[in-house]
């Protein structure tokens, strides 16, 4: 069958198996920022934005996505600048070991985009679904409520 998309702002077509995983289609694309964590769909560690809301690739097929626009953690930054908020990761050292920090950072942004003054606890509740094996989401929380 035939998927067409917006993946990271340029349109793409391409014949899939009907039971391919976006996660499978984005990795096999070079998208290696979307990562295989526990293919169940509770880890968040292939979180990417479908029509903006975060979804996880791993438990939605790619024919899902057909006519929709898929935004990976790729699509933040220019190859000469880091997005505001890669750079306070970056900044605060909120990227730890890297494995979530994809996840993290298209979660933070559509829930900045909702909620750009959020409290402590509206940014733990908003992150709660991408699982961080380094941290107890200090840095993380610090780097999305923009605090130095």
């Amino acid at each position: 069958m035939k998927v067409s998309m917006t993946l990271n702002e340029k349109v793409i077509s391409s014949e899939i198996k009907p039971n391919l995983t976006l996660l499978d289609f984005l990795r096999s694309e070079g998208f290696f920022s979307v990562k295989r964590g526990c293919e169940s769909g509770e880890c968040g560690s292939c979180t990417v934005l479908i029509d903006g809301i975060p979804k996880a690739s791993c438990i939605t097929l790619t024919i899902q996505t057909d006519e929709r626009i898929v935004t990976t953690v790729e699509a933040l930054a220019t190859r000469e600048e880091l997005s505001d908020l890669q750079k306070r990761f970056v900044e605060v050292g909120a990227i730890q070991c890297g494995y979530c920090t994809p996840a993290l950072l298209l979660v933070a942004e559509h829930f900045l985009t909702e909620n750009p003054k959020p409290s402590e606890k509206e940014v733990r509740d908003a992150i709660s679904g991408v699982l961080c094996r380094c941290t107890g989401y200090v840095k993380p929380v610090e780097a999305i409520l923009n605090k130095e």
